[in-house]
């Protein structure tokens, strides 16, 4: 996509898949959505699994970044370019030096949402802050703006980048905080490209949490993927 000159891709860094015990969005229907809203590159980030990522890469290689949304002790950890998983209920200091061994990007799952199981205690967000690459500025998902505020100004505060997702449980909310973002290969390609990144800043309706929740229903009824 070419936007006053720069060819950029439109990225989706913070989506879900039925491997999240709160959405049913299935891998390949969920590529399929990305193409139809001209997504170019998505990060599926499953609360602490990998395999609705590979399973995905499966069907688009190059279209999936494989990525992982992990609950430590503390607070969530957003993470791209993920090749092991990782388990949750770890300090938030052994999931990152975990990720560090893969060389992933490592940025922070809406710090300040206090609506939100694993937002963050500003202290301990503190002390991790020089451990991470970025923090997520925007998230779709939060009832308010005063948590994506916050987010963004301890970002240019403590001189991080910021990552901006849709956190997406289904098809309808995939791409409404893309970024686009110049073309990037690799963590270290991502970084330099958040450097100049666009948001897309549309929050979501309030009514997709009653969609999570009700995929957490359907799923304790005996819900499973197709096949």
């Amino acid at each position: 996509m070419t936007r006053n000159g720069d060819s950029r891709w439109t990225v989706e860094l913070h989506c879900h898949t039925y491997h999240s015990a709160d959405s049913l969005v299935l891998p390949q229907q969920l590529l399929a959505t990305c193409r139809g809203r001209g997504v170019d590159r998505v990060a599926i980030t499953d609360h602490n699994r990998l395999e609705g990522a590979l399973e995905a890469a499966s069907i688009d290689p190059d279209r999936v970044i494989l990525g992982e949304e992990i609950m430590t002790t503390q607070g969530e950890l957003l993470a791209f370019f993920v090749r092991e998983e990782i388990p949750a209920g770890l300090t938030p200091e052994e999931s990152i030096r975990r990720l560090r061994q893969q060389d992933a990007f490592i940025s922070v799952s809406h710090p300040f949402d206090a609506a939100r199981h694993g937002s963050w205690e500003l202290s301990n967000l503190e002390r991790i802050i020089p451990l991470v690459d970025a923090l997520e500025v925007f998230n779709a998902r939060t009832l308010t703006e005063g948590p994506n505020r916050r987010a963004g100004a301890l970002a240019e505060k403590a001189s991080l980048l910021g990552t901006s997702g849709s956190d997406a449980h289904t098809y309808a909310e995939l791409g409404r905080a893309a970024m686009d973002l110049l073309p990037f290969e690799d963590a270290d390609g991502l970084r330099l490209s958040l450097a100049t990144a666009r948001i897309r800043r549309r929050r979501s309706s309030p009514l997709v949490h009653m969609a999570s929740r009700y995929a957490v229903w359907r799923k304790r009824l005996g819900w499973r993927p197709p096949g």
